[in-house]
């Protein structure tokens, strides 16, 4: 069978119709997009991050001012408690009892802002209390704050304690008397002015512990050449403590079998060990053991301390110091910050596709057919974009084939209207006889135009879904001798042999009138491409579950680059717009469109030089039998 020579040439709009069909359709799109490149997914990271940098930065926040608080807080507490305890043990230094600690204890109290409790160990009553509760007896915690025993003073409170831990402000029996120590103040003061007479340095006198005065700065008076040994030199009081004391230390190493060694006093009027085996261990020892026995009866007796901080409102766990105001300042900013810049970022990220594909659509609205958006992505923003690109496309695509088929339409209806134009014309002007044979001319040419007309009504029915078929069990074998008994007179006058080989088995489920225009529009476009002499033949045969019915002939054949399109509308293999052989151009068409919708196929191969062979392929009922 060769092109149907009905169907339109090469013209402009018949190659811009299959230009457009030789388009790339788009690949579809898969139905779901994968999570990790889900516009979902962003949006909670983008969250997720913002949620964590707002945690972290005020966990640290927070973390940090509460170490700075916590500091602060344990700092000002050790601060109290060690002016609390440096006050007290001073106070029982120079005491031998609690009798008047009740004031020290109150002091303390306004100036540290805690309530101080002192106890003594036998004793059911504190000997202090600055906030004593009416009718509420004290209990005393677990462990006190500090025990005050000016003879074994806490280091850790007390940095400055001797090696001995003797509070150094306890002088007891070494306490001067007041002629004594005025004694030496003048004397002191004659030694002052004699070194800065000498030396030109200035010097000062401060007074230890037991009331005795002392140059500073420490050996000015033994460069000076001024007499300094004078006030060195013990008073009678300190001469009978010594004494004492040295008993004291000899009975000790003597109980320890160590031998004994002469004490005396140094500059401050404390007693130190000379002589050999003044270093040994024992020795510091027994000078320890025996200074606490010599002071115990001059100092107060070991108390305990309880610091608390008084009842007041509940308040937040910091103070907001203008230090920690600006640490909350500074980490609000950061916070909001990093808050700002992920947001922006993220944004920036889903806008900008958003944006482009805004523009695409108002160009797209605005005539612009090549409107397409660039795909960034494979998010839900980028399957949306390639949804507008493939639709974009597409519709360029239908846009140009609308064109092209508006114009063939245009064109093949008007070859028969200027055709009956012309013979009546002719005819009003006297040209041609008014007489059967004008009749005759017209009429073929209004048959034509109806022809044109019903087929593209019924491809206009078939797009829409429209076309509606009464399916009925059909035998194929009397569809295709009805149908080559009714194209046997055309083949005859063509000179063509029309035969049919069928399977009478062969059953499908279709609308008779529709599958005999369907083998009615093959036959046909058969006859007329092929030359005189030549045969087609009709054959049909199951297989497969389908009944396949083959329309062969041995016209000219079809060129490779043309078989693709020969189903399309208007479609012709000639070079013009011809009708030497008749047809509106739409009867493949036709044929696709209702095997399609009987849920067939029609395919078409071709040998130029030999034949073609059209085969339309229908579903088999069930019941019908298959020769494979």
């Amino acid at each position: 069978m060769g092109p149907d020579p009905n169907r339109p040439g090469t013209d402009p709009a018949a190659k811009s119709r299959r230009t457009a069909r030789r388009r790339g359709r788009p690949k579809p799109l898969r139905r779901e997009v994968p999570l990790r490149r889900s516009l979902l997914l962003r949006l909670l990271a983008v969250s997720v991050i913002v949620s964590v940098c707002s945690v972290a930065a005020t966990a640290y926040v927070v973390v940090r001012m509460t170490a700075v608080a916590i500091r602060e807080e344990q700092g000002q507490a050790l601060a109290d408690d060690a002016k609390a305890y440096d006050a007290l043990l001073g106070y029982a230094a120079r005491h031998p009892d609690w009798s008047d600690v009740r004031g020290t204890v109150a002091a303390l109290a306004r100036r540290t802002g805690h309530r101080i409790v002192l106890t003594v160990r036998g004793q059911p009553r504190p000997v202090a209390d600055s906030d004593p509760e009416p009718g509420v007896p004290f209990r005393p915690p677990a462990k006190p704050t500090a025990v005050i025993d000016p003879l074994a003073v806490n280091p850790d409170l007390l940095p400055r304690a001797a090696g001995d831990r003797i509070d150094p402000r306890a002088a007891g029996p070494f306490l001067l008397p007041r002629d004594e120590r005025d004694d030496l103040d003048a004397l002191a003061g004659r030694l002052k002015t004699c070194v800065e007479r000498r030396t030109g340095v200035d010097v000062r006198i401060e007074r230890e512990p037991s009331g005795r005065p002392r140059l500073l700065p420490a050996g000015v008076s033994a460069t000076s050449a001024c007499p300094a040994a004078a006030l060195a030199e013990p008073t009678s009081t300190e001469r009978k403590a010594l004494a004492v004391l040295n008993t004291l230390v000899a009975t000790c190493l003597t109980h320890r079998g160590e031998s004994a060694v002469a004490l005396s006093l140094d500059a401050g009027g404390r007693p130190v060990a000379e002589g050999r085996g003044a270093d040994r261990p024992q020795v510091s020892s027994c000078v320890a053991s025996s200074r606490a026995e010599q002071l115990a009866p001059y100092v107060a007796p070991a108390a305990q301390l309880y610091v608390a901080s008084p009842g007041r409102a509940a308040t937040t766990f910091f103070a907001l110091s203008p230090a920690n105001k600006a640490r909350i300042a500074g980490g609000a900013a950061l916070v909001l910050l990093v808050t700002v810049a992920v947001t922006v970022l993220a944004g920036i990220r889903l806008v900008r596709p958003l944006r482009a594909l805004t523009a695409a659509v108002q160009r797209l609205a605005e005539g612009d057919a090549s409107a397409q958006v660039r795909v960034t992505g494979g998010d839900e923003i980028g399957r949306l974009s390639v949804a507008f690109n493939s639709m974009a496309g597409r519709r360029a695509e239908l846009e140009q084939l609308r064109k092209a088929m508006v114009s063939d339409v245009a064109h093949e209806l008007r070859t028969p209207l200027s055709n009956i134009r012309g013979w009546l014309e002719a005819a009003e002007d006297g040209v041609v006889d008014n007489d059967g044979n004008l009749l005759a001319s017209v009429l073929e040419e209004a048959l034509l135009l109806q022809h044109i007309i019903d087929d593209l009504r019924d491809l206009a029915a078939a797009d829409a879904g429209e076309l509606r078929l009464w399916k009925v069990p059909v035998q194929v074998a009397d569809v295709l001798a009805q149908t080559a008994n009714a194209h046997r007179a055309d083949a005859d006058a063509a000179g063509v042999t029309l035969t049919v080989t069928a399977d009478d088995r062969t059953l499908v489920d279709a609308d008779p009138v529709r599958l005999r225009q369907m083998a009615g529009n093959l036959v046909s476009n058969a006859i007329r491409h092929t030359p005189r002499g030549g045969t087609v033949t009709l054959h049909s045969q199951a297989a497969d579950g389908t009944v396949r019915i083959d329309v062969v002939d041995t016209g000219a054949g079809i060129a490779p680059d043309e078989l693709p399109h020969v189903f399309d509308r208007f479609w012709r293999a000639e070079k013009s717009r011809s009708r030497q052989t008749g047809g509106s151009g739409l009867g493949l068409s036709i044929v696709r469109k209702l095997a399609e919708t009987h849920g067939g196929t029609v395919t078409a191969r071709s040998t130029p030089g030999v034949g073609s062979v059209f085969r339309l392929t229908l579903p088999l009922l069930p019941e019908t039998g298959d020769d494979g």
